[in-house]
């Protein structure tokens, strides 16, 4: 199967978490993935900043799609660390990971979360790493 940004969408939509959350993939291909999600009430913690489950499961999800690029459709999330580097708080979280290596079974992969505000500025709020190991290798 040859993955598309259009085939993984489809994947993405398949993940009941991801639409309840309401997660989009917005790039996927060339070592990468871009995820997005608005910035909701009931996905914000106590002082109002979105929650940094939410963060991680972006960063998650971002990575593994990133590694998906290059290893297939077939993979799991080996592990991942995360640093937040200030509070989120905007109308959009959007999570861009890319592949730094990969081989035949596993790929690392860096992921940036950045937050999208209402007149369009970018402020980066978290930096996650992570492992993609390829299923049946």
């Amino acid at each position: 199967m040859e993955l598309t940004l259009e085939v993984a969408q489809k994947l993405l939509a398949a993940q009941p978490f991801s639409v309840l959350v309401g997660a989009r993939l917005t790039a996927f291909g060339d070592g990468g993935a871009e995820l997005e999600l608005d910035i909701r009430e009931d996905l914000q913690q106590q002082n109002g900043f979105l929650h940094g489950g939410v963060l991680a499961y972006a960063a998650d999800n971002a990575i593994t799609f990133a590694g998906g690029t290059a290893l297939g459709p077939e993979v799991l999330t080996g592990g991942f660390t995360i640093s937040y580097v200030r509070p989120a708080r905007g109308v959009t979280l959007r999570a861009q990971a890319n592949v730094a290596h990969s081989g035949k079974r596993q790929a690392t992969c860096t992921c940036e979360l950045s937050t999208i505000d209402e007149a369009g500025t970018t402020t980066l709020c978290a930096i996650a790493q992570g492992t993609v190991i390829a299923l049946n290798r």
